[in-house]
């Protein structure tokens, strides 16, 4: 029997999100006879604020791990960008571009020749980068020098520069794409085709629904909520927007926001101000996110822009009608007047229109909630996803 290909993942994230649970679902399930995966990570993270490391989750399903540690930025860069931005205030493209210039010097070329190292000395065979190609350049310069093949998972929508596309162009061996709308948001920046490979995000549909968590005292109100980091990026502020106008319509549903982040103390001090804190709850990171989808009657997710959203894959899992932005990723889970309701991203009235729409009619929600998992049943299995990232995996390696 031949040895399993060595296979070293590369994930340059700080903190977990769902790009790191679709992550390990796949690492749990990767058949190790094929393949034999050691994660380079740059920080052992927690899962949530109180949670298990990295490493430890890691160990429990037997993959190794590296960490590189942090580098600090040097001075000269500091400054460098500090005279960059003074200099080219008249142009920000060309002050993005300049600073863009300095962070290659400081921290990618030197993360790179870090890399490289990490492969050579572990002989391994491919890079399979978990993230997407801005936020992983530093390893296709590394698999570059040891012409090495290389496998780019993208889980976001992404923007990329010129310089980028060509670098992507030029060295990724695939890019599977979470999403058809990932594949065709880098198809439209140039990307080659003959590169893009969708393989969508799933969930696990045999796993037994956890016990609903334990909500506050609500009383019988509608319980309406969402699931992700407190970023600017997820929108969050839109839905607590909602609760204020339902409010003011004599509505007052329940609101339950799970999720840890840099903008939690600005949506408190936001339902505080539109006096709607009595109504919103922040649960912060939860282990089970699902217990809490579970405790929901109205999935929403309120994003700017996704991949393909495992909380809206959860959502659907556990029966819940899902409200979403008409963005990618939530748009394919999405079945508009099916399975959900989707709004113009940032329309709030439209929001507020789809939520009363819900509130008023517990039969529709049902009847949404059982179409969801029936579709995610149906089109998102672990199985089809486990074999599609271990078939593009295959063919870089042949």
């Amino acid at each position: 029997m031949s040895q399993p290909k060595r296979i070293l993942l590369l994930d340059t994230g700080h903190e977990w999100g769902g790009g790191t649970n679709s992550m390990f679902e796949l690492l749990k399930r990767l058949d190790r006879q094929r393949f034999a995966v050691t994660c380079c990570f740059y920080k052992d993270y927690r899962k949530g604020k109180d949670g298990r490391l990295l490493s430890e989750e890691l160990a429990d399903i037997d993959i190794p791990l590296i960490v590189l540690p942090s580098r600090p930025q040097p001075l000269w860069a500091k400054i460098a960008k500090e005279l960059a931005r003074g200099l080219l205030t008249w142009s920000a493209r060309l002050k993005k571009r300049a600073v863009r210039r300095i962070d290659h010097q400081w921290r990618i070329l030197p993360r790179a020749r870090e890399i490289r190292q990490v492969l050579a000395d572990g002989g391994f065979e491919l890079l399979y980068m978990n993230n997407q190609p801005s936020s992983n350049l530093e390893g296709y310069l590394a698999a570059e020098a040891l012409g090495l093949p290389m496998v780019q998972h993208c889980r976001v929508e992404p923007t990329l520069h010129g310089d980028e596309v060509e670098v992507v162009n030029r060295l990724a061996t695939r890019i599977i794409c979470v999403s058809q709308g990932v594949a065709d948001v880098l198809a439209a920046q140039h990307v080659a085709e003959n590169r893009l490979q969708v393989v969508y995000n799933a969930i696990d549909a045999r796993t037994p629904l956890p016990p609903k968590a334990e909500l506050p005292p609500f009383g019988n109100r509608p319980v309406i909520g969402t699931v992700g980091r407190l970023m600017p990026i997820k929108a969050v502020a839109h839905l607590i927007e909602a609760v204020h106008r339902l409010k003011g319509e004599g509505l007052a549903p329940a609101c339950v926001i799970v999720g840890e982040g840099g903008q939690r103390a600005e949506l408190v001090a936001l339902a505080e101000r539109l006096g709607v804190s009595e109504l919103v709850h922040f649960a912060g990171f939860q282990r089970v996110p699902l217990a809490w989808v579970e405790a929901m009657d109205i999935c929403v997710l309120c994003s700017s822009r996704e991949g393909l959203p495992r909380v809206v894959l959860e959502a659907m899992l556990a029966s819940k009608p899902v409200v979403g932005s008409d963005v990618t990723g939530t748009r394919e889970l999405v079945v508009n007047e099916d399975t959900g309701l989707l709004y113009a991203y940032g329309d709030i009235p439209a929001l507020v229109g789809a939520l009363r729409r819900l509130l008023a009619d517990p039969l529709l929600r049902r009847a949404m909630g059982d179409s969801g998992r029936r579709r995610v049943v149906e089109h998102y299995s672990i199985e089809a996803y486990v074999a599609g990232v271990s078939r593009v995996l295959a063919e870089a390696l042949s």
